[in-house]
């Protein structure tokens, strides 16, 4: 089945960038998933940053990083990125990425932060964003 690890959080200034990374492993083929980027900061719930399509072409995001982040995937290294930029203290959080093979998701931005059609989840990696 597969297996998904996060990695590149850190603490940084707010204004600068920082690029999150997935691996995938434990497949047979990483083009069937769809991937999402998820983040839960302190008290609050889990919610939905940015999915995108088994091959890339459908890629949905959040009203609150639309412009900021983006999202890309490189099949033949079976990772998913996020790239952030122009980083807010409001974008603290655990950052997790996760895996779904139910395709379809990635049609409508409302079933691509459904965490419920998701089968993988990494266990996550913080983000601070502090002066």
């Amino acid at each position: 089945q597969l297996q998904v690890v996060e990695s590149g959080g850190g603490l940084v200034q707010p204004g600068g960038s920082l690029r999150l990374s997935c691996a995938a492993s434990g497949f047979t083929s990483v083009d069937y998933y769809a991937v999402g980027w998820f983040r839960q900061a302190p008290g609050k719930e889990r919610e939905g940053v940015s999915c995108i399509s088994s091959s890339g072409d459908r890629k949905n995001y959040a009203d609150s990083v639309k412009g900021r982040f983006t999202i890309s995937r490189d099949n033949a290294k079976n990772t998913v990125y996020l790239q952030m930029s122009s980083l807010k203290p409001e974008d603290t959080a655990v950052y997790y990425c996760a895996a779904s093979s139910k395709r379809y998701i990635t049609t409508v931005q409302a079933l691509c932060f459904m965490t419920g059609l998701y089968e993988s989840w990494g266990q996550g990696t913080q983000v601070t964003v502090s002066s």
